[in-house]
Formats: C-alpha cells, sequence, structure tokens
C-alpha cells in the first residue's frame, strides 16, 4: 500500500439503523417521548432513563452484528485487535471500513473499490452518504493532494464564544511552568452548584488561562504529510517526583509513523519511586506496551513494524533493559515492569 496513492476517505451515517429487507423490531430500534403533567418521582425518572438505554445499547449490538455478518459475507475480514475494523483485499488493493456505533468511514488506494462499497450498502441498508470525510467524532478533517490536518478549531471558537472569551488577551502557554496546581484547601470557592468537586478561584484561573491559550491558537493542529517515512518510533520520558502533593513521577510518551503523530499519552505513576532511572524505566515500561500494542493492530493493516525503536534518555534505563540479569538495582522494580526486557530479547522492540 503506498500512502501516497490513498484516496479520500468517505462517510456514511446511519441515523435509522433500518434494513430494506429486515423489518426485525429486535433490531430495528426506535424512540418516542411523551410529555405528561404528572409529576415523576425520581426512582420513576430514573427507571425510565435506564430502560430508554438498555433499548438503546440492544439496538446498537442488534445493528452491529447485522452489518458486521453482511460485510463478512461479501469478502471482508474482520480486524484482530480492532473488531470494528472491516478489510478487504482484491489483487493487491485494499479497502477499509471502521464502524462507530451508526458511523462509518471507509477508504481505498482505489477509486473503484470505495464505489463498489456504495453500492453494496445501499443494496442492503438505508443511509445517508454524507461524501468526503470532513467532520468525526468532534473533529475537522481537512483532506489535501499533500496530506491531512485535523483540527478542532471551530469547537474552540464555539465555546469561546460560550464563556464570552472571543475578545480576551492571548497566553502563550496553556499554564504557567512554574506554578504548579495545589488543592488550595484555603482558597476561595467557586460556585459549587456547577461543579462535582470543590475547585478553587486558582482552578478557575488555569482554566481561564487555557482559553486564553486557545484564543492565541485557534487553528493548531495536526499535520499528516503523505510524503514522509512509513516506520513507527516511539518516545517515552518521565520527571522525578513531579508531582507536588504526593510526589510521584509523571509519564508521558508519544508514537509516531514517520512525522505523523498517532498516539500520545502522559499519566502520573502509581508508586512513589527513590530515583530517576527508575522512574524513567517505569515509563519505558509502560509505553513498551503502547507499542506493542500498535504493532498487532497495524497487522491488521498488513503492516510488520517489529523491532521498533523506543527513545529513552537514560543511560541507566536503557542498560536495564538490555541486561539479561537481574542485579541489586532492579529488585525493588515491581516484577510487572521488566517484561520491556523480554519484549527487547525477543527483538519486538
Amino acid at each position: 500500500m503506498n500512502w501516497g496513492e490513498v484516496n479520500p476517505v468517505h462517510a456514511y451515517h446511519n441515523g435509522s439503523c433500518t434494513s430494506k429487507d429486515n423489518e426485525d423490531p429486535s433490531w430495528s430500534t426506535s424512540f418516542k417521548t411523551r410529555r405528561t403533567h404528572k409529576t415523576s418521582s425520581a426512582l420513576e425518572v430514573l427507571w425510565k432513563t435506564l430502560f430508554v438505554l438498555y433499548l438503546y445499547l440492544i439496538g446498537t449490538l442488534a445493528w452491529y452484528e447485522t452489518l458486521s455478518t453482511y460485510l463478512l459475507d461479501n469478502g471482508f475480514q474482520r480486524g484482530k485487535i480492532d473488531k470494528t475494523l472491516f478489510i478487504r483485499r482484491e489483487k493487491g488493493d485494499i479497502l477499509l471500513v471502521q464502524v462507530y456505533v451508526d458511523d462509518i468511514i471507509f477508504g481505498s488506494i482505489k477509486k473503484s473499490l470505495c464505489t463498489d462499497f456504495e453500492e453494496m450498502m445501499h443494496k442492503k441498508f438505508q443511509m445517508s452518504y454524507m461524501g468526503e470525510l470532513t467532520f468525526f467524532l468532534g473533529l475537522q478533517v481537512k483532506q489535501k493532494e499533500d496530506g491531512i490536518f485535523i483540527s478542532q478549531d471551530k469547537y474552540v471558537t464555539e465555546i469561546l464564544k460560550k464563556f464570552s472569551f472571543s475578545d480576551v488577551k492571548i497566553a502563550s502557554t496553556p499554564m504557567e511552568t512554574h506554578k504548579p496546581l495545589l488543592k488550595d484547601a484555603d482558597g476561595e470557592d467557586v460556585d459549587e452548584h456547577l461543579f462535582q468537586v470543590n475547585p478553587k478561584s486558582s482552578h478557575l484561573h488555569a482554566v481561564k488561562r487555557i482559553f486564553r491559550y486557545l484564543k492565541g491558537q485557534p487553528k493548531l493542529g495536526l499535520w499528516y504529510p503523505k510524503d514522509s517515512p512509513f516506520d513507527l518510533v516511539a518516545y517515552t520520558d518521565s520527571d522525578y517526583a513531579g508531582a507536588s502533593l504526593d510526589k510521584k513521577s509523571t509519564t508521558g510518551g508519544c508514537q509516531f509513523i514517520g512525522c505523523r503523530l498517532i498516539s500520545w499519552q502522559w499519566k502520573k505513576q502509581t508508586v512513589v519511586v527513590n530515583s530517576t532511572t527508575k522512574a524513567e524505566y517505569i515509563a519505558a515500561s509502560n509505553y513498551c506496551r503502547q507499542v506493542l500494542w500498535i504493532q498487532n493492530q497495524l497487522l491488521d493493516y498488513g503492516y510488520n513494524f517489529m523491532q521498533t525503536k523506543i527513545h529513552i534518555d537514560n543511560e541507566s534505563t536503557i542498560c536495564i533493559v538490555k541486561n539479561p540479569v537481574f542485579h541489586s538495582k532492579t529488585k525493588h522494580i515491581e516484577i510487572r515492569h521488566h517484561f520491556i526486557r523480554d519484549s527487547n530479547k525477543k527483538k519486538l522492540i
């Protein structure tokens, strides 16, 4: 598959979940609400809400089962990792179909496969063809000749307008670099009726700074160029005792295909460590799991990315990963973090 020859991605929306030749009410579901003047108890309202959610869940599961059976009967294969991914290969060409509830996005390196898929779906289902993908799950998608740009500038504009931040002084960073957020128990309370927790004025100030940063970066997004190396690379890092309240370290990492960012994570570690090496080692172990998951996911697309490079900026951590002998410096590290050494031995990373 040549990344540079992929045709524009398209989208379908099935708003009614209805099949042309199957009116079985077990999977074709609709809901009607009726307004009454009778005051319902809180328990009754809760029961009705749960019942509607249950019906929606049953309808969604039945729709997915009907759709997946239809696709499998027409030469598609289900993804081994992502069960909502369906793939059809035809003489070296590939058609990818991704299902998200009642929305479908699909693309291929051959335009005729997309056309055939459209005709196949219209034979079975009453669906709305949305054309070339421009908006999905809150993300704006701009497909250009030299790549794809993903952003949320429309959402940013709406949220700034909603909270009257359209005309404010901009900030160059989303947070103050040398002023960490604390619980601030003695700080001034914010309106408790609007929140489930107990935020203080310092927290509200931090949120306002994020809005001012967004005001100054309305067009910020992710660029996925067509002309870029197609290899999987990962980066991992950790601070040391960076959390001001409990002195736990924070783990960060990201994964690229070429120069295309495909995944990123940032999470506080669950244990307090007594060295920078241990903090970096735990971070590397956590993101080794993510790399292995991505490797298996990409196998469905026909790519084998074994021996993926994971960049670590700590020499001691690299030595521990490559050292097959458990020594005194690693005996205090939990066993669950040592699988990264096994992955290195197997040439997976």
